[in-house]
Parts: C-alpha cells; structure tokens; sequence
C-alpha cells in the first residue's frame, strides 16, 4: 500500500499542472474568457467584413489620412513624453509620501479614469480657453492661445493618459516596499541619489508598461480633443477625430481609417510592450 501511495503522487501533482508546469485552469473559467474575447474580436470581424478593400489603398493614402495619423502620432508622443517627466514624481510622492491629504491627491489624480472625456476638455476649455481664467491671462499678458491648437491637442491628450502611468508606477512602488531605498539612506545616501539609483532602476518595468499605456490611450482619445482642440485638418484633426468626421461623409473611408487605427495601437501594444506584460 504504501508503495501505491508513492507511486500515486506523483500522478496526483502532474493532475494539478499544465503542460508548462503551470497550474491547471478551472475549465469554468474558460466559458467568460471566450465571451469576453468574442467582445473584443467581433467588431473588429464586423469592420473587416465592411471594409472596400478595392479602394482602401486610396482611402489610407490620401492626404486627409496622412495628415491624421501623423499629427496622432506626434502629439501621442509628446504627451507619453509630458506623461513619464510629470507622472514619475507624481507617483513616487503618492507611493511614498505620509502627509495628510495624499488620499484626497490621489482621487483628483485619478479622477481622468472616470470621468467623460468631454468633461475633461470642458474643464480644460474654461480653465485655458480665451474665456477661462488662466487662458484670457495668457492672451493678455504673452498673447499665447493654447485653445484649438496642437498644445491644446497634447494638454488634452496627456490630461487623460497621464493617470495610466501612474497607477501603474504607485502599484509598482506598494508592491515592491522599500527595503532597497531604506537599506540605501542608511548607507548616507541623499534622498534624490536614493531616487535616481534605487527608486528608478526599479521602477523600470512598470515605466515601460505605463508608458506604453498612456501613449495607446494618448494614440486613441477623442472627446476632451475635440472640445477642447477642435477639428481643424492639419493643426487638431487626429486619426479619432477624423474617423469620427469621415464616419458623416464617406463611411468607407472611416472603416479604412477604424482598422488603420486598430493596427497602429496593435502594433504598437504587440512591438513596444515590456516584458512585465508577458509575466
């Protein structure tokens, strides 16, 4: 008996693994992931069965279209860039500090994440429009309008990306505690060589897939851009917005430029992500 035993757990332990060694999934689990895969694949299916493959050569190569995706992707960019100088700090003293009213910080922080994107560029319409208090005092005083402007594109577009990075950098730093900064103060070290040796290096990962996050949701935001930017060609009109105005004129041309949009933010998911994400 007690041989059987032996012989037996093994097989009961390889029961319990995939075939990588990985735990076994509950196959209950299976029946929501492909619904919630169907979701996702499906109405990218239904605008490939859409699209005019005779003319989406055309459609993608004109100069409305070409506009459109380069001035995405500078100001998409841009504002990933704005995102990482402004979001790290910002995530380290939300992740770190211990002063009253963090809690309060964090909500106003994260408060881009639900709220209407329309509501975000209203809000920064009236605070740097012509007729908000921060932009009449910009047009007085410099004669700078940033309202309706590419600026205004990039302010928009970081406004909403911005909290992508840093839930992922403050998820970042909680998790992994700070035994390595606290080992380094004790050591003498001031706390920005603490910051830019320790707290950085670490931090890597997690800027990788935040970055790459904000700059997909940067790549796709629509409401606050055209409140607060408009749509002029050339200047505000991004890939979203001009989706949104060929989707009034010709619709083959906003299904070409849908699935020119799905493969750029494909792409760019699928080539520049970290390996944090594969784990």
């Amino acid at each position: 008996m007690a041989r059987r035993d032996v012989a037996a757990r093994p097989r009961g332990r390889a029961g319990l693994r995939g075939r990588a060694g990985n735990p076994a999934l509950p196959w209950v689990l299976w029946i929501p992931a492909g619904l919630a895969l169907a979701l996702v694949v499906l109405p990218v299916v239904g605008l490939l069965a859409r699209t005019d493959y005779a003319r989406l050569p055309e459609l993608l190569t004109s100069d409305a279209a070409l506009n459109a995706l380069r001035l995405s992707l500078l100001t998409a960019c841009v504002s990933t860039v704005l995102c990482v100088v402004l979001g790290v700090p910002l995530a380290v003293v939300l992740a770190r500090a211990r002063t009253r009213g963090v809690r309060l910080v964090r909500a106003v922080v994260l408060l881009p994440l639900v709220l209407p994107p329309v509501v975000g560029g209203l809000a920064l319409l009236f605070l740097l429009g012509r007729n908000g208090f921060l932009g009449y005092l910009l047009d007085v005083v410099a004669g700078v309008r940033v309202s309706f402007t590419t600026t205004a594109v990039v302010i928009a577009q970081t406004f909403v990306a911005m909290p992508f990075l840093v839930v992922s950098l403050e998820g970042a730093l909680r998790s992994g505690g700070q035994r390595y900064e606290l080992v380094a103060a004790t050591l003498g070290a001031r706390p920005w060589t603490v910051f830019r040796r320790v707290t950085v290096p670490l931090l890597l990962p997690a800027l990788g897939s935040g970055a790459v996050l904000s700059f997909a949701r940067a790549l796709g935001e629509f409401g606050a851009t055209i409140t607060f930017a408009g749509s002029l060609e050339g200047v505000t009109r991004t890939l979203p917005l001009e989706v949104y105005a060929q989707s009034e004129a010709d619709i083959d041309s906003a299904v070409a430029l849908s699935l020119l949009l799905i493969v750029v933010a494909v792409l760019v998911i699928a080539v520049a992500r970290p390996k944090a994400f594969d784990r």
